[in-house]
């Protein structure tokens, strides 16, 4: 048994072994998770997380690693959740976001973790708002979320972050067309990264088309800035800092931030519950009520919805 008070507090003391085994126990489903996030709550709720996401090549490691290096020349303490492929061996990270941002290794104000997505679909690993947790007891201020990169079904992401960053890059070809029907209605901030490649400005001028055709907005409300980057130098980091600095105080402003987070736990809280109540249905495969259940079905005296009313009344009054 890991003792968890302990590994609680040196987390909260920087050190980067105790924050790699609570996300551990985290990806682990241990059984002492449940003691795990009663350990971290009270010292979860500070952290600004920013969610990165994009088509493949379009520079998210890059760019999640510049703009480290960005919070870093500001002072804050940073982690980084670069959720990676699943090893189609192992089932874990293949690790290529976390050899992008080795330059960081050393840095004492900065933690970065690959999570593997073992199947989960959205862009995000199923344990990504625990892990966030871990990071924002461990006291960083920023927390950066890198998606795996799986097109426009990525927009998860909005779920789990303050503010959404929606990446693009010139030269992709139909990149705008391929994002635009679930990336590009999910982002806070754009950026056109590898902006020194001809076609930047044509896609930037594009983007900025299709956010007009979007919904109408009430005067006040948060209009997505667009940002020209070149990641790989440097270059256009601080102006994306600035957008999301805004961002944030726009929402802290307007009570949008504490609405976010509170919508962000609910879907936390729902998916627990689904969760056991789906592991409590599994384990009834075998079990003489579903069998007779089924019978019912497949001799037309029930339907599946009776059914399964039937067998959820069965496991409330269990409970």
């Amino acid at each position: 048994m890991v003792d968890v008070p302990t590994l609680v507090t040196q987390a909260r003391e920087g050190r980067p072994r105790a924050v790699a085994r609570l996300i551990s126990l985290v990806e682990g489903a241990s059984p002492q998770l449940r003691e795990v996030m009663a350990a971290l709550a009270p010292r979860c709720g500070n952290a600004y997380v920013v969610g990165l996401t994009g088509s493949p090549g379009v520079g998210k490691s890059t760019s999640t690693s510049a703009l480290v290096s960005a919070y870093r020349r500001a002072g804050r303490r940073v982690g980084v959740l670069a959720v990676d492929p699943s090893s189609p061996f192992s089932g874990g990270a293949l690790l290529g976001d976390r050899v992008r941002m080795s330059e960081h290794a050393s840095d004492p104000g900065v933690y970065i973790r690959s999570m593997a997505t073992r199947g989960h679909l959205g862009g995000l690993a199923w344990a990504a708002p625990q892990a966030i947790r871990v990071l924002d007891a461990a006291g960083c201020d920023v927390i950066l979320v890198e998606t795996v990169g799986v097109g426009q079904s990525e927009v998860e992401i909005a779920s789990q972050a303050d503010t959404s960053v929606v990446l693009l890059a010139p030269g992709m070809g139909d990149g705008i067309q391929a994002a635009k029907a679930g990336i590009l209605e999910i982002g806070d901030v754009y950026v056109v990264n590898k902006a020194d490649r001809d076609g930047a400005d044509a896609t930037a001028r594009e983007l900025n088309h299709m956010l007009g055709l979007g919904e109408a907005r009430a005067p006040g409300d948060w209009r997505p800035p667009i940002v020209k980057t070149v990641a790989a130098r440097g270059e256009g980091l601080d102006e994306v800092v600035q957008a999301l600095e805004k961002h944030r105080a726009w929402m802290e402003e307007r009570g949008v931030l504490g609405e976010r987070r509170a919508r962000r736990a609910a879907r936390e809280i729902e998916t627990i519950a689904v969760t056991a109540l789906r592991e409590r249905i599994g384990s009834l495969s075998g079990d003489r009520r579903l069998g007779a259940l089924a019978e019912r079905i497949v001799n037309g005296s029930l339907d599946p919805y009776a059914a399964a009313d039937e067998l959820v009344a069965g496991l409330t009054q269990e409970s």
